[in-house]
This record gives C-alpha cells, sequence and structure tokens, in this order.
C-alpha cells in the first residue's frame, strides 16, 4: 500500500473541471489532476434517466488530503451531489508516489522541537 490514492470526479463542463483542477494543484491537495473530456454518463436523477456529456477528473493525492480534497471539490463543483469517488493506489511506481508526497501538502503531524 502506497497511501496515495486516486479521486475521481466528474464535471458538467470543461470549464469547471479546470477549475477544480487548478485550486487542488495550487493548493497543493493534488500532485496532478487529469481531465478527460467527452465522457458521457447516464445515470437516475430525480426519478429520470439522464444522459449527459460529462468531464471526468483523475486526481492524484495523498490518502490523508481525502477530506480536505473532498471539501475544496464541494466549494467549487456545480453539482447537488457531486460524484467524489476515492480508489487507493495499491501498487505504483515508487519515484511517482514519492513525487505525489513531495508536491503535496505535508501532513499535520505533531510539531517537531
Amino acid at each position: 500500500m502506497t497511501g496515495s490514492t486516486v479521486v475521481m470526479v466528474s464535471a458538467s463542463s470543461q470549464n469547471e473541471a479546470e477549475k477544480i483542477a487548478k485550486d487542488l494543484v495550487e493548493r497543493k491537495l493534488a500532485a496532478c489532476v487529469s481531465i478527460i473530456p467527452n465522457m458521457r454518463s447516464i445515470y437516475i436523477w430525480e426519478g429520470k434517466v439522464e444522459d449527459s456529456e460529462e468531464y471526468l477528473m483523475i486526481i492524484k493525492t495523498r490518502g490523508e488530503l481525502f477530506e480536505q480534497v473532498k471539501e475544496a471539490i464541494q466549494q467549487l463543483h456545480s453539482y447537488k451531489i457531486p460524484e467524489i469517488i476515492s480508489l487507493p493506489i495499491a501498487h505504483a511506481l515508487e519515484d511517482y508516489v514519492r513525487w505525489i508526497n513531495e508536491v503535496t501538502l505535508l501532513s499535520q503531524g505533531p510539531p517537531t522541537s
């Protein structure tokens, strides 16, 4: 287990996805956010089957930052109930995980003397 996680979030537009991605990276809550355009989602919302074009964000971060990432997304997202799914990275290239750890916020551990 690496302690890193991938968070998947769908957005209604490219602008919304870019806004969320830039905010997360600038605040060092994510090392990288990949945006996949033209995703088609078919789902039930308020009792009706919906068919929408969306943008999928794949957010690479530390598992310990998930709550902060989730809160930031909820503040910026237009959906009443946004998709925010975290999947732990079980196996990864060690250098990649090291990079994620280097560029994201450090954990808030006890103060050192």
